[in-house]
């Protein structure tokens, strides 16, 4: 359905500090850093945080969320947790199970240090 996720930052180093620590909990590699931009590359797609090329500060989507795939309820609670240590803020309700129409969800939601809306979700055996 599509390529890859850009967001933005006004700090890169803190940036590839903050994501290289948040998305090893997932047992992603560290960020590939190219020029204004670093790239974290998987299997299943690529996340990226850049500098605005248009010279202007960066800001997060007002309703929008980033979703990442962890795969245990561990994992997402220690995606949670280095988050909160490295300067993330929880949102939405604290880590845990949601029912979703019969699909066992579970969810962890962390702003960035920049405000943008994350997500950790595992999917459970319904």
């Amino acid at each position: 359905m599509f390529s890859h996720v850009m967001i933005g930052t006004n700090d890169l180093d803190a940036a590839k500090n903050f994501y290289d620590k948040l998305l090893g909990t997932l047992s992603v590699q560290p960020a590939v850093v190219d020029r204004h931009r670093i790239f974290y590359r998987t299997k299943t797609g690529t996340f990226s945080v850049s500098k605005p090329i248009d010279g202007n500060f960066a800001t997060p989507a007002n309703g929008g969320t980033i979703g990442f795939n962890a795969k245990s309820t561990e994992e997402v609670d220690a995606w949670h947790a280095m988050g909160v240590a490295n300067g993330a803020t929880t949102c939405e309700d604290p880590p845990g199970v949601r029912d979703m129409g019969g699909m066992k969800l579970y969810l962890a939601y962390l702003r960035d240090p920049v405000g943008n809306k994350l997500c950790a979700m595992h999917r459970m055996a319904s």
